[in-house]
């Protein structure tokens, strides 16, 4: 078994120092035959691992099903992965169209994150349905869990030395023999574009920003939702404002047929601007009225405001909690929640 082949050298701009980086993680024969194992699978499963563990713990506290929560991760996987390529094909489709065998060898590349969260997104609405699994509550776990495994998985493009952009001057400007040989072969299609210079780390980019999200909204939702779906807008507003940026960069978008437009950026900057205004409108509607996440009516459990009101009684994280006492001044009763948030605890 052979580690690390086909390695490149990598310098950037702003670093006296070059890393030797390695696409194949390793090498290896059965009966006769030469199999590899790539970098970009190690990292990506890297990824979906940490990106379940989350999954796995937010839906133990949200007393979700874990064992209909396996049913979500099992098919969502599937239409993830047919979605990302699927998505690919259809927008390379004049590639495709006369190499149709080519359509199934997805090790040779050709996965689109887009296609996979479209394609994850709708195994897992018609397996939710199935179920009888709250999808709206699931939305907003995935978003979080999306974030860990863009985050880290980006780095695969990093070992492929893949996904960059333009050329910068910038501190942050990548270049090796792969970035220079790519933009050679497709010199046609990149006018202006110098293979001897560094380039954009587009895929640095999208995972400081994928990595910086997780921690931003883990802090802005970690007293609680104010309705189910406010997490997952959060987290197309976030990634859809980097990517709208970031995509014009790149140097191998998928485009429309016939048009200039990337696909991508166009889909991310609309997705981005009709989250923002479902969840302006949205967080007016059930600021002062929360709405009832998974069918019941949650909310953090008030400070007494006076010393001589009764101890509530304690809920489980999630559970609704009952007011069984009563102020002693029976004209006064608690609102029930003076925060306007779902609790999450």
């Amino acid at each position: 078994m052979k580690f690390f082949q086909d390695a490149v050298e990598v310098a950037f701009t702003g670093l006296k120092h070059t890393f030797t980086v390695s696409s194949v993680f390793c090498e290896f024969s059965i009966g006769g035959r030469d199999y590899s194992i790539k970098w970009y699978g190690v990292i990506i499963a890297f990824g979906f691992i940490l990106a379940a563990l989350y999954g796995g713990r937010r839906a133990y506290t949200w007393h979700m099903d874990i064992g209909k929560m396996l049913d979500i991760l099992f098919f969502g996987t599937i239409g993830g992965v047919l979605g990302a390529r699927i998505y690919y094909v259809i927008f390379r489709w004049e590639y495709y169209s006369v190499h149709l065998s080519e359509i199934f060898k997805v090790w040779h590349g050709g996965l689109a994150i887009y296609g996979g969260v479209i394609g994850g997104l709708i195994a897992a609405f018609i397996t939710s349905k199935v179920i009888k699994l709250n999808f709206m509550n699931l939305l907003d776990l995935a978003g979080m869990s999306f974030l860990i495994g863009q985050g880290i998985g980006r780095w695969g493009n990093y070992a492929n030395q893949e996904a960059f952009g333009v050329n910068t001057d910038s501190p942050f400007g990548m270049i090796s023999a792969k970035t220079t040989r790519y933009i050679l072969e497709h010199q046609s299609e990149l006018p202006g574009v110098d293979p001897f210079k560094p380039v954009h780390p587009t895929f640095l980019y999208e995972s400081v920003w994928c990595l910086l999200g997780f921690l931003v909204l883990y802090l802005i939702f970690k007293k609680g939702r104010r309705f189910s779906g406010e997490i997952f807008l959060s987290y197309l507003i976030w990634y859809g404002a980097e990517r709208a940026v970031v995509e014009g960069l790149r140097t191998d978008s998928l485009y429309f047929a016939g048009t200039d437009i990337r696909v991508s950026q166009a889909l991310a900057a609309v997705g981005a601007v009709a989250a923002f205004a479902a969840l302006i409108i949205l967080e007016i509607k059930f600021r002062k009225n929360p709405k009832p996440v998974e069918g019941q009516d949650y909310y953090i459990e008030p400070e007494p405001f006076f010393k001589f009101e009764k101890k509530r009684a304690k809920g489980a994280p999630g559970e609704k909690i009952p007011i069984t006492d009563k102020f002693k001044d029976e004209t006064e009763k608690p609102d029930g929640n003076d925060s306007g948030r779902i609790s999450d605890k």
